[in-house]
């Protein structure tokens, strides 16, 4: 019985290896939209809420402690946890901002005290 050598067949394809690469492209765009991209927007999130941080801001602190704002600098804030109990904690340990004050300006303050005249009458 004669055995003959086995030859693999040339299978030319037009493309030039790039349905290769094909699973690990639809891989990466998967990955992209699903887990980097969401992500990356919650991050963006994050630092926003940060930046707008300021005194009176009801937060949560990444070890779950709340209190009220009492001081806010560029990398500390001074929170009031308790009456008369405050402790300097990171702007970066914040995870959530439970009430956030509202900006006063001087002509709001102007309107309200007027209001608050009518009211009286």
């Amino acid at each position: 019985m004669l055995i003959l050598p086995a030859y693999a067949q040339s299978a030319d394809s037009g493309m030039g290896g790039f349905e290769s690469l094909l699973p690990l492209i639809l891989i990466f765009v998967v990955f992209y939209f699903l887990l980097i991209r969401p992500q990356q927007k919650k991050q963006k999130q994050h630092r926003e809420m940060l930046e707008a941080l300021r005194r009176g801001d009801r937060v949560v602190t990444a070890g779950g402690i709340v209190g009220n704002i009492t001081k806010a600098t560029e990398s500390e804030l001074t929170v009031e946890i308790a009456d008369g109990v405050k402790v300097k904690v990171m702007r970066g340990m914040i995870s959530d901002v439970l009430a956030k004050t509202e900006a006063r300006d001087a002509a709001n303050d102007d309107d309200e005290e007027d209001d608050d005249k009518k009211d009286e009458k």
